[in-house]
């Protein structure tokens, strides 16, 4: 029996690194697929809240070509967001990153577009295929680009090499680009609206409830890399309702970040440190939280929960403001404008309390503000 159990616990022990690393993979992934353009998509994102505070103040009209070429410099990343994420993808996944993009343009086409938007079946070559709106969309072009890498590598190993340098994307172009709009499109545009309904009705129910529980975890999450799942759902809301809450609901526990470290600033006697605080607490501000995640809190343990806490105070303020962001960006104090609208001025205020609450609560956690190490190196000065 004994020996049974003991079997067992050590079968039990050797699956576990093998579903971490499993985990890690997907994760792996994710990152290696979006982190190419955060950048890109919070500089779009902030053109696009100026905009819409400049239209909201009377700066510009919405019927002038000041706006229509403002409004193309901030969506055209949005619009085109499929042709960024297949090259991204397509290099993650081992294929031509090329190949990709052009099956992401067929999806953009500007015919086939407006045909498949009016939401009719049509086929190709006696193929149903189900009309969809695939500009801005996320889940189809990954689908695709995971396809397009197996298939290339299964028709590029059957090919002399005399005509598997142009045979190879042909083949590629033409299947990739059937299966893509027969299946792949369509079940991608089917899960996102899923995944945007989904949030929404849990969102109706409570949105302050939904708030504490997104603001407390949000980094936590980061820890592991499981804050992309938000991301994505993040992306794909702006992309089918035209507006996302996530955003609004974590943006708190980035600034808690900031709150616990600047507390932790205050609290080391070591002068080495008090930087490495001062630094982390600017880059949470401007929603790099990593520094402070890695570098303060997450080391000092007691910190974390502050910011914890601070996070899911934050994010019940912004649930019950019902703020929402027009475009993805992650918030930060450059960010803001894309909150501009319903619930903007308790947005702030909900950032405001995330900082104000794990400050405090960092500033009366009893705790060793100065890592062992640190100590041992200022004292070698």
């Amino acid at each position: 029996m004994a020996d049974n159990l003991s079997q067992e616990k050590g079968q039990e022990a050797q699956q576990l690194p093998s579903e971490k690393s499993r985990l890690d993979r997907v994760i792996d992934v994710v990152a290696a697929i979006f982190v190419p353009i955060i950048n890109l998509l919070c500089a779009a994102g902030i053109l696009k809240g100026l905009l819409v505070i400049g239209v909201s103040l009377g700066a510009v009209s919405q019927d002038s070509t000041t706006y229509l070429i403002a409004n193309a410099m901030a969506d055209s990343l949005f619009y085109f967001l499929p042709m960024f994420l297949a090259y991204t993808a397509a290099k993650r996944f081992g294929g031509n990153p090329f190949t990709c993009v052009i099956i992401a343009g067929i999806l953009l086409y500007p015919g086939l577009t407006e045909v498949l938007a009016a939401g009719d079946t049509i086929s190709f070559l006696g193929i149903p295929i189900k009309g969809a709106v695939y500009h801005s969309s996320v889940l189809p072009i990954l689908l695709a680009a995971y396809f397009l890498a197996v298939l290339e590598r299964a028709v590029s190993s059957r090919l002399p090499d005399v005509l598997k340098g142009f045979l190879t994307p042909l083949i590629c172009i033409f299947v990739g680009g059937t299966v893509t709009l027969f299946a792949f499109g369509p079940i991608g545009a089917f899960v996102g609206e899923w995944l945007a309904v989904g949030y929404e009705a849990i969102y109706v129910v409570s949105p302050i409830l939904t708030g504490l529980v997104i603001g407390a975890i949000f980094q936590p999450m980061v820890i592991f890399g499981l804050h992309w799942a938000l991301m994505i759902i993040s992306m794909n809301n702006v992309a089918v309702l035209g507006s996302d809450t996530i955003l609004a609901l974590f943006a708190a526990s980035i600034f808690a970040q900031g709150g616990a470290a600047l507390a932790v600033m205050l609290k080391t006697k070591s002068t080495s440190y008090k930087s490495v605080c001062g630094a982390a607490v600017v880059s949470a501000i401007f929603g790099i939280t990593e520094p402070a995640l890695f570098g303060v809190t997450l080391p000092r343990k007691k910190p974390l929960l502050a910011v914890c806490a601070g996070g899911g105070a934050g994010g019940m303020v912004a649930g019950f403001s019902g703020a929402q962001a027009s475009a993805f960006a992650i918030p930060s104090a450059t960010t803001f404008p894309i909150f501009f609208g319903n619930g903007f001025a308790l947005m702030i205020v909900s950032v405001l309390v995330g900082f104000a609450v794990s400050f405090a609560l960092t500033m009366l956690l009893k705790f060793e503000a100065t890592p062992e190490e640190t100590e041992q190196a200022d004292s070698k000065r």
